[in-house]
């Protein structure tokens, strides 16, 4: 008979059968601002409240009863906000969306000020922000627990439920080939923090002058060494995606770099995830993208809209992981 747990309590986990034994788990991060602060237990243990609240939704309908979660962005959202929004609801919290698309933290008023004031109101904050340091200036002025819900630097919610996603097609994840094509942007980065703590070989393959942060790669292969994962850097796609089993790619101008379009579509023309590239990963392979995906740049139609293609796995999977995320620190 297999083992179900139910949800009782921050990182209290009760086996309701075969036994009703208690389980207790070390204590995750306070926050979630890029990824690193989440050891590789961390993330194992939130995979399984993740596949828990996607089996058995009912079981969490009160988990946030009572509870607020306060939504900053500054930057438009589609997936991240309406998943967040109905995973809040979901879990009996209210979400309180504020709108900085026009007016960006710590312009009209002091960060500290808004973090402070934010803390006697609601029990969490989810904030998507251009900068990395708005994101870390909230946590630390708030004495609530601040979820990274993207930034330039970083995007770590994806990356996790990416991962999930993963999990649910291939199994266990150690060892696993993964290609990452294109920017070596903030998905990018998310994606090479998350691989080394899963135990994932990650080939990175984007143009030279667009590789990933050096400081966040050294933090991602200090940390490959320790669960037996890979990351790997290239300039040649084919070379990347040979014998991969998962190929992702994201866009080639993120918000906020319009500026910068003609030169980027011209230093990554060579980096469509197109059928012929697919033909290279391994039998089985899966398409990932983050969306909102352009058809025709980074990817080509009938890749993004074949069977192989998970991109909408991904998407509902940020709702379940989130949940997980939520749960998990919102104690």
């Amino acid at each position: 008979m297999a083992t179900q747990t139910q949800w009782i309590g921050p990182h209290v986990f009760r086996e309701v059968a075969p036994t009703a034994a208690l389980v207790e788990t070390e204590a995750p991060p306070r926050d979630l601002l890029t990824g690193a602060e989440w050891n590789p237990a961390s993330l194992r243990e939130l995979y399984h409240l993740a596949a828990d609240v996607k089996a058995h939704p009912e079981l969490y309908r009160a988990a946030l009863a009572g509870r607020s979660v306060a939504m900053i962005f500054e930057k438009p959202s589609l997936r991240t906000r309406v998943t967040f929004e109905v995973g809040v609801r979901n879990l009996g919290g209210s979400p309180v969306f504020l709108d900085h698309s026009q007016s960006r933290l710590g312009v009209r008023e002091e960060i500290q000020d808004v973090a402070k004031s934010l803390q006697r109101w609601v029990h969490g904050i989810v904030a998507r922000t251009f900068d990395q340091s708005i994101l870390e200036k909230l946590a630390e002025h708030a004495d609530i627990p601040v979820i990274n819900a993207l930034t330039d630097a970083f995007h770590p919610c994806q990356a996790m439920a990416d991962f999930f996603t993963l999990e649910e097609r291939f199994g266990n994840l150690r060892g696993l080939e993964m290609a990452y094509v294109g920017d070596g942007n903030n998905m990018c980065h998310s994606l090479m923090l998350a691989a080394a703590r899963l135990g994932v070989h990650l080939r990175v393959a984007t143009p030279t002058r667009y590789r990933p942060d050096p400081a966040i790669l050294a933090d991602a292969r200090r940390t490959a060494k320790q669960t037996g994962g890979r990351t790997h850097l290239f300039t040649d796609p084919a070379a990347a995606i040979a014998g991969a089993q998962a190929v992702y790619t994201d866009v080639w101008v993120s918000m906020g770099q319009e500026r910068e379009s003609a030169e980027r579509l011209q230093a990554f023309a060579g980096y469509q995830v197109t059928e012929a590239l697919m033909e290279l990963a391994a039998p089985g392979a899966v398409f990932m993208h983050c969306l909102p995906a352009h058809r025709g740049s980074e990817v080509a139609a009938g890749v993004i809209d074949s069977a192989q293609s998970v991109v909408y796995e991904q998407a509902e999977n940020r709702l379940h992981v989130q949940n997980a995320i939520m749960l998990t620190l919102l104690d």
